[in-house]
């Protein structure tokens, strides 16, 4: 696959990572999966060139979900991997064999890259400092 149809792969998996933000998510998740795909898209052995698009898509945003603590009812940004599959015509199980996080070496939680804005304020250990060799909470 050269790299224009590569690129073309890239931009549909972002169109419709975007169609799903936009109907049952946000901007901010919109952007996230948006830098997401194209951190995929820049790694040297591209993974979007195998497989369908609508699993990377879904891929993505599972992972952004999954980081940003979107499976909670209590978030203010509620999903379930059941809708994400759903809306991409997949199943969770091959959903869940395309999620990024270890492709990308991403945090399980607390990734400051792909966090939104109200988890990265929240983040415990913004408030660790190291001290002489010592960690403190401030």
């Amino acid at each position: 696959m050269d790299k224009e149809q590569l690129k073309e792969r890239e931009t549909r998996v972002i169109e419709l990572a975007v169609e799903f933000c936009n109907e049952h998510l946000d901007e901010e998740c919109t952007e996230l999966c948006t830098k997401l795909v194209q951190k995929l898209g820049r790694k040297r052995s591209c993974p979007l060139q195998y497989g369908r698009i609508e699993i990377w898509a879904a891929a993505s945003v599972y992972t952004i979900c999954s980081i940003n603590f979107m499976f909670s009812k209590s978030s203010r940004l509620s999903t379930s991997s059941f809708e994400i599959a759903e809306h991409f015509g997949a199943s969770g199980s091959t959903i869940a064999q395309k999620v990024t996080k270890d492709l990308l070496k991403i945090s399980n939680v607390f990734d400051p890259n792909f966090s939104l804005k109200e988890i990265a304020d929240n983040n415990p250990f913004n408030h660790l400092v190291m001290r002489n060799g010592f960690i403190f909470f401030e």
